[in-house]
């Protein structure tokens, strides 16, 4: 039987067109649209699209990303094989993350976008789109969370990171799933499913804010923040999660009122915990009452703050820090599977 494959539009680069009234491009073209320039679809699936919205991705907020993930329940409870996210690919590490941490099921989520919008020579829409839908398609996919599909390249959502500002292969992890080969995905891992979050009804959005201390800058921030009503606050910190000494007292302080979590700003490797002792280093942060945010960037250690704020259970932060392989845990062992 032909699987079925529901894609949700949220607008982006994919979907972009020129704008008659103003200098460039911004989204216009339905998912439908998106559906009717690549016919290849029709071989891989019954394909259903619809908008959910039509933004540039800077625009879409957390309440949006509920409504998809809710969407997203309704489709797998309706018997279909596997949804597609399109959009702009600005947040994709950000809203892909977002899902995964609200995705219950094993009906694979797949989330694609463009970086050459469709009045380019090369634009890359088309083949991401069928990629993802591919991958939505294909059993081989299911119960591995929220993926990324992306230039040929299967990423987890845990681990994937934008790294380039126009590169059609712009989108990183540190181990992908697979690669598309000939047109179907070849996967060579399963990343571990984590805990996710069951969020209450109606739950306010907390202010979390991110700062990112650079050479010479002063901690006045951190009280700004305060001030403002942050219900928690992330820190971007250099290397392995150090900061300036004269950023430490204020930070202890705030740590007193709030959950202070810090990352590293390299975006790579795990945030350090016992390795720098000096005044501003990792073991000087953890021993002030401050979180290292294990493997997680500071985009993804904001996001995971958040919803754990909103379940008035912020001390689950630490369930989601370790993205790591568990020896012994036959769900994580690489699959050896091609096609």
């Amino acid at each position: 039987m032909t699987p079925r494959v529901e894609i949700i539009a949220l607008g982006g680069t994919i979907a972009c067109a020129p704008d008659a009234g103003a200098a460039g491009v911004a989204p216009s073209l339905t998912g439908a649209d998106l559906v009717a320039a690549v016919p290849q679809l029709d071989a891989l699936a019954r394909i259903n699209a619809r908008n959910l919205s039509n933004l540039p991705s800077t625009e879409i907020g957390l309440p949006l990303v509920f409504d998809l993930a809710a969407a997203i329940r309704d489709h797998e409870d309706g018997g279909t094989a596997g949804v597609v996210v399109t959009q702009g690919t600005d947040t994709i590490e950000e809203t892909a993350f977002l899902l995964n941490l609200l995705h219950r099921g094993d009906m694979p989520v797949v989330v694609t976008g463009a970086m050459r919008n469709p009045s380019l020579p090369g634009a890359d829409g088309p083949a991401n789109l069928l990629a993802a839908v591919a991958c939505a398609a294909d059993p081989g996919c299911r119960d591995l969370g929220v993926i990324v599909a992306f230039d040929d390249v299967i990423h987890p959502a845990a681990w994937v990171q934008k790294r380039d500002t126009s590169a059609t292969g712009a989108f990183w992890s540190p181990s992908p799933l697979g690669w598309m080969a000939e047109g179907r995905p070849a996967l060579y891992a399963k990343p571990p499913r984590g805990a996710t979050f069951d969020l209450p009804q109606g739950a306010p959005l907390p202010f979390v804010p991110i700062l990112k201390p650079g050479l010479s800058d002063p901690p006045l921030l951190v009280q700004a923040c305060l001030d403002a009503g942050a219900a928690g606050l992330v820190l971007d910190l250099a290397g392995g999660g150090h900061v300036l000494s004269s950023w430490m007292d204020p930070l202890a302080a705030a740590a007193r009122r709030i959950p202070v979590i810090f990352a590293s700003r390299t975006r790579g490797g795990r945030v350090l915990s016992r390795t720098y002792g000096q005044a501003g280093g990792e073991i000087d942060l953890l021993n002030r009452g401050l979180t290292g945010s294990g493997d997680l960037d500071a985009l993804k250690a904001r996001l995971v703050l958040m919803l754990a704020l909103m379940t008035g259970a912020p001390g689950r932060f630490g369930a989601f820090t370790d993205l790591a392989w568990q020896p012994g845990d036959p769900a994580n062992t690489f699959t050896g599977r091609s096609r």
